[in-house]
Formats: structure tokens, sequence, C-alpha cells
């Protein structure tokens, strides 16, 4: 599924800790590692140190493809110069990369910059995976992947995630998890009709149902499914710390209305408080 992986680099901690993800991956998956650092066109206007900022990116890019090639097999390195999610973005295509691996938040100021923004744009825009980690907290990881989580609403945008969550499932043996959340304050504090929220509860069945037909036809070893109420994003970080699940795989939008839905600011939400690593899938629909 993964054969060419991106990370691109500023030297943040997230950045390295996006590095360490990207080598497990890359193991398991047999895939070769692109190291990118953007030097942002923004930064370069009028500096007096524009050689500098581009010689200490080469040495940063030499610097991780070196840590990485210790560890792991093919590894390839380059230095960019413009929009740094812009960059990414067309870097992934022209080297037909197909996983993102990146940090949530990197350097800020005057130097060389992946801002939780950069990230923000990449998760929206590209076209290919996306897996969004914050900095370990005192060296803490959480691969390799025992739980995986697919938050689902049954629409295909969150059914672009089932593929690539239920290939990572087998391929790191791990449990997976479905979970459909019903967002019932759509509906306003009093208006909350037994029959719709019946139907909801039905169809939200059927979407994690369809997860554990897709898991069990794949032999994954363990499923569960789970149906609840709530807000959707503060239900999925419950779910994850009471299931100890250590990766979200997600689409990056679903449905609206007055149905059920997966948002993309949820997504997003999700993307920037979650305490492990989120993957998010854009579907072939969204293009």
């Amino acid at each position: 599924m993964f054969d060419n992986i991106l990370v691109p680099t500023d030297g943040s901690d997230c950045a390295w800790t996006a590095v360490r993800y990207a080598e497990d991956l890359a193991a398991r998956y047999d895939a070769t590692i692109h190291v990118l650092c953007v030097v942002d066109s923004h930064t370069l206007e009028d500096d007096p140190h524009r050689q500098q900022l581009e010689d200490e990116s080469a040495e940063l890019v030499a610097s991780v493809r070196s840590d990485i090639a210790a560890a792991t097999g093919t590894v390839e390195g380059a230095v960019r110069t413009g929009i740094p999610h812009r960059e990414i973005i067309e870097y992934a295509t022209q080297q037909d990369v197909d996983l993102v691996a990146m940090g949530t938040h990197g350097r800020t100021g005057v130097e060389r910059y992946l801002l939780g923004s950069v990230t923000q744009k990449v998760v929206r825009l590209s076209d290919v995976p996306v897996l969004t980690v914050g900095a370990a907290d005192d060296g803490a990881t959480t691969y390799p992947y025992s739980d995986v989580l697919i938050p689902t609403d049954g629409s295909d945008q969150a059914a672009a995630a089932i593929d690539v969550g239920v290939d990572i499932a087998k391929t790191y043996d791990a449990r997976l998890h479905a979970l459909s959340v019903i967002d019932t304050m759509a509906f306003g504090a009093d208006a909350r009709p037994a029959d719709i929220l019946d139907m909801l509860d039905d169809a939200a069945q059927e979407a994690v149902g369809a997860v554990e037909a897709d898991a069990i036809g794949s032999s994954v070893s363990a499923v569960e499914t789970a149906v609840e109420y709530g807000h959707p994003y503060r239900k999925i970080r419950s779910y994850v710390d009471a299931n100890d699940v250590d990766l979200i795989v997600m689409g990056t939008h679903g449905r609206s209305g007055l149905e059920r839905y997966l948002l993309g600011s949820v997504t997003e939400k999700v993307v920037r408080t979650s305490a492990v690593p989120v993957l998010t899938v854009r579907s072939s629909t969204d293009a």
C-alpha cells in the first residue's frame, strides 16, 4: 500500500517524531522515505542570510537522511524553495508519494518552518493520506500499532479511510475499532424525534458494520464496533482514551445537514487535539 513515504522536516521536535513513525511504516511496507525541507520564500524576501538558510536546510536534510539510513532502507532527500504546503504537495505528486508523514507543529520565527497552518493545509489539500503526529512526550511513541480506530459515518468520504485503516491493522496484526458518533446537538436541545434517532442509529450501525465486514474479509485478527451519541470529536477522543487506541484513521470530510456526519471541522479538531497520531484520507469524490 505504501511504496513512497514523504517526511517534510524543519528540524522541530514534531518533525523528528514524524521521522520515527515514517521509519516504522517504511520497514513494515518496504517503502522508500523521502525527506523534504522547504525554505519558505516569504522569509527570503530581502533576507541577507538567504544562502545561510538554504545551506542549513541542505544540512538538515542530509542529517535526517543519515539518521534514517542507519535504521531502514532507501532514503531520498530534497530542498525546495517556495510556499511550504504547495511545495510539499507538488513534491508528493512528482515523486508518486502515497503517504505524507508530518508533525502537527514546527519551528516559527524568521527561520525555516513547518507551522501548524502548513500541516492543516496539507491535510486539507493532499490527494494522498497524511499521517500527523505531535511531539513525543518523554520519548513515548504509539507504534507498533496494536489498536487502530476508524471513525465512520457511512459517507463516501469516511469510507475512503476504510481500506487504509484495514490494511494497517492487518499489517501490524492490530485490533481494528469502528466507531460511529451520532451528533444529537445537530438537532438542537429540544428537537430529537425518536423516529429520526432510530433512523440515525440504524445508519450508524450499518456504517460500522461495513467496516467490520471489510476487516473480516481482509483477515484482520480482531474487530470491535461501537455507536455513540454526543459531540463527534469529543467522543472520538474519549473512545481513544478508553480503548488504548494508538492510531486514528479517518476521512477528511463527511455528511452534513440533518443526517449523520463526520465533518471536515471534526477531522481538523481531532488532528489538532489528538494525543495519538491521526492518518487522514481524502476521498476521490472531493477532488
